[in-house]
């Protein structure tokens, strides 16, 4: 009964994981492909962004097709442009760059081709949460569910579905932490050479995997007993092979600071609403009950989030109590080494981004993707305490039921997340493009419409909605071209405050406001 009983189980999470995949791989190319990917095409194709900027958006008009032609690999453009184009922003590690370097030149760039290199290596994390639960837990079943819960994990599908190195940093944060316990438990060369290797990896991959750093070191000390013991040893020998090896590029970053926006001061309820928003997200996102944005980045003003009429944002609340829950389930029933590197991982990655919003004011821990290896704890936490409840012999029948139908419950809020984000246009994690669709639909009612912008990448990522014979230009001050009688209609598009106030007080044009909240004007001829 017990074999079969598994057997159902396991054939469960291989129905998730074939949701998963589909949901990774469903309409690549449909939504907002936002700044931050243009960021990535520009780099990977071998061109700086200011470079970028000067060459296609000078005061001179240019059309959509030419704008987005620029971005394909050109063969005068070689990986050495691309590395180039990477120590100009050094804190982004190359790992992800690089590989999408050759992944566009054989394949194009375009968005759903750059970001099926996203979604192929988030693939690579079913494995690796699989092996990670098989060094921490007793029971095979485990590792089962927590691959379950990670393929549905709206989280995980949404930066899977993003031209960025999130899903590669997932990868190589699960391999780290599973290399690290195999190596502590079996006591080889060869464990603490493959562990070097994923510090290098995780390190070349995202720079916040210093956390992970962090937060394994206190882990392997606590073990220890805060002594240098022969396993802290070969620990700390590892550990500087792989800092070693990414030495070459540790040399180039010459500043890592908070962006304005990441430093944005915001109210600590609107701080507290983002963090509940992003723990629910990891499980099941509020967003499929919202047509509007629910986080305004660059104002620190959230429109409305977690509403008493959004029936759905009521499952907010349990799936907090269910995180809380799983964490103390664990440290009551787990030995030390096990609910000891859970909460290190989960408390030691999350802290030093909470703290400093909490204490001096900011939102960089309500960006989910800095957040990742916090969520990976908090998956891990709770899929032993639903491996426990749906599979124990001791619980009461009753009890084990309704945690087997709280399961089911979970995993298919995961898959009508997935379901609904799937077939979205924009999404929470789109930010400041959020709106670029409505933008796009409204210019596209014109005949022969002009968009003046004062950011070259914003209109880049507005570009791929627009139709094809549309003229863009980006200026950063006064005066507007002298031909605007020609078009049909002349709009201004997310434009700096400076060049906005400009133009309504010094030019002979009137602004008038079409879309607000997409930041979009109108420019009259007087």
């Amino acid at each position: 009964m017990k074999g079969i009983r598994h057997q159902v189980i396991i054939a469960c999470v291989a129905i998730t994981i074939i949701l998963g995949l589909f949901f990774r791989f469903a309409n690549l190319g449909k939504k907002v492909y936002w700044t931050d990917e243009i960021y990535t095409s520009v780099r990977v194709s071998g061109h700086r962004i200011q470079e970028y900027s000067q060459d296609n958006f000078n005061g001179g008009m240019i059309q959509v097709k030419e704008l987005q032609d620029y971005l394909q690999p050109r063969p005068q453009n070689s990986l050495s442009d691309t590395m180039k184009a990477l120590v100009n922003k050094s804190e982004h590690p190359p790992l992800y760059y690089l590989m999408a370097h050759f992944w566009v030149r054989w394949f194009g760039n375009t968005p759903s081709v750059t970001r099926s290199l996203s979604a192929l290596i988030s693939l690579l994390v079913f494995p690796a949460m699989y092996w990670l639960c098989r060094e921490l837990f007793e029971f095979p079943i485990t590792g089962w569910v927590a691959v379950a819960l990670i393929a549905v994990s709206p989280i995980h599908v949404l930066y899977a579905q993003e031209a960025r190195q999130y899903s590669l940093w997932t990868v190589t944060i699960l391999l780290s932490c599973a290399a690290l316990l195999r190596a502590m438990g079996i006591k080889t060369s060869r464990n603490w050479v493959i562990y070097a290797v994923t510090v290098s990896l995780a390190l070349y991959s995202h720079l916040l995997s210093f956390l992970v750093l962090i937060a394994q070191a206190l882990y392997v000390a606590a073990i220890n007993s805060w002594r240098l013991t022969q396993q802290v040893k070969a620990y700390l020998l590892a550990l500087t092979g792989g800092i070693v090896a990414f030495l070459p590029w540790f040399v180039l970053i010459r500043e890592v600071r908070a962006t304005g926006w990441t430093s944005k001061d915001i109210p600590l309820w609107v701080l507290f609403k983002r963090w509940m928003f992003n723990l629910a997200a990891v499980f099941f996102d509020p967003q499929i009950s919202y047509d509007k944005q629910l986080f305004d980045i660059r104002y620190g003003v959230d429109n409305g989030l977690f509403g008493l009429n959004y029936p759905l944002t009521y499952l907010v609340i349990p799936i907090l109590l269910l995180v809380a829950y799983a964490i103390y389930f664990l440290i009551r029933t787990t030995p030390k080494r096990v609910w000891l590197f859970v909460l290190i991982l989960i408390s030691v990655t999350a802290l030093p981004l909470s703290l400093p919003d909490l204490l001096g004011r900011g939102q960089r821990s309500t960006i989910a993707r800095y957040l990742i290896p916090s969520f990976l704890g908090i998956q891990l936490a709770v899929a032993y305490l639903l491996t426990v409840k749906i599979t124990s012999s001791l619980a009461k029948p009753g009890q084990k039921k309704l945690w087997q139908i709280g399961t089911v419950i979970l995993i298919s809020l995961g898959v009508l997340s997935g379901a609904v984000s799937s077939q979205s246009e924009t999404w929470w994690n789109k930010y400041t493009n959020y709106y670029d669709p409505q933008v796009a639909r409204i210019i596209n009612q014109s005949a022969s419409p002009l968009v003046i912008s004062s950011s070259a990448v914003r209109t880049t990522s507005l570009s791929y909605w627009l139709n094809p014979e549309t003229q863009l230009i980006v200026l950063e001050a006064p005066p507007l071209p002298d031909n605007l009688n020609q078009f049909s209609d002349v709009f201004l598009f997310q434009p700096t405050n400076e060049l906005r106030e400009q133009l309504e007080q010094q030019s002979p044009y009137q602004i008038k406001p079409i879309y607000d909240l997409g930041w979009l004007w109108q420019i009259l001829s007087p």
